[in-house]
């Protein structure tokens, strides 16, 4: 943390997985509100391991991948995010996809935001979730800006796994006001889940509010204003800042845009020209041309 963030008195701590559908489709929202307050807060997030090394294997994998594609799809119809035609498996960990971005944070924000997105792309367009090494490096090459054998050497070394070690342990602290949470009409209201071993991990994705005026936790699926009136709880008066960018600026600066995020983060005339378009069983995403050049899904697909 830089001198001049220590000084900003509001942190925004999300709890979260690069293959949890539901944080897939809280992106709009999420998106929003980093733009909108980029600089006068602190967004801090913490992979939680939705998929963990620990987990038992599943007796019948076809199976289980039935009953999670279905879940997918009952998810999108919520949040209208995309979804991929085929999943081909459950994502076997969430370590590698974790690692790689939590070692992209290292090349600065706007490479680290990028590699997350990458990295849940691969799952909720594509199908193949990127749950090994190779898979997370694969799917994030090209990134504008990114050093890929930096980011290989940092994935894989002991201080970013410590990190993500720490965040895991975090995210199974979570906060008394999270144990039981009212529907409140969202489909995913996120109370805690309880774990394995008795204890409980926060649901994804959660979001904590810190600010002069103490602390708000916004689980679950929630909309924009959800998040607003945490914000004014902790510090009256902070609003995220409107949205300026026409609607090809917004495809140029976040490279990929969902129909649900189109439609709040560049209303307007639709699509700009050059747009790229790659269909999903849930709505199309949209990819900036020079995002396509490199992104996994205009790669040839081998059999």
């Amino acid at each position: 943390m830089t001198p001049s963030e220590e000084r900003i008195p509001v942190e925004i701590v999300e709890y979260t997985d690069p293959l949890c559908p539901w944080a897939w489709g809280s992106e709009p929202v999420f998106r929003r509100l980093r733009a909108g307050l980029a600089g006068r807060v602190r967004w801090r997030r913490v992979y939680c391991l939705l998929f963990d090394h620990d987990d038992d294997p599943a007796p019948d994998p076809a199976a289980e991948t039935a009953w999670y594609a279905r879940y997918v799809a009952e998810t999108g119809a919520h949040t209208g995010a995309p979804r991929a035609a085929r999943l081909s498996r459950v994502a076997a960990s969430s370590w590698p996809a974790s690692l790689v971005a939590r070692a992209a944070e290292r090349q600065g924000a706007e490479v680290a935001d990028r590699v997350l997105r990458r990295l849940r792309e691969t799952v909720f367009v594509l199908g193949e979730p990127a749950d090994t090494p190779g898979l997370a490096l694969a799917a994030v090459r090209g990134v504008p800006g990114l050093d890929l054998p930096r980011l290989a050497a940092d994935a894989a070394g002991d201080a970013v796994r410590e990190h993500v070690l720490a965040d895991r342990a975090e995210a199974r602290r979570p906060v008394p006001e999270v144990r039981s949470v009212p529907a409140a009409g969202s489909p995913h209201p996120g109370a805690a889940k309880e774990t394995d071993d008795g204890g409980y991990r926060y649901a994804l994705p959660t979001v904590l509010v810190h600010g002069p005026r103490g602390r708000r936790a916004v689980p679950g699926w929630r909309p924009l204003t959800a998040y607003t009136a945490a914000l004014d709880a902790v510090c009256p008066g902070l609003r995220p800042a409107p949205e300026t960018l026409s609607p090809a600026g917004a495809l140029e600066h976040r490279r990929s845009l969902t129909e649900p995020e189109r439609a709040l983060l560049a209303p307007g005339a639709w699509p700009p020209s050059g747009a790229v378009r790659v269909d999903t069983a849930g709505g199309p995403l949209w990819l900036h041309p020079e995002e396509a050049a490199t992104h996994p899904a205009t790669r040839p697909r081998h059999p």
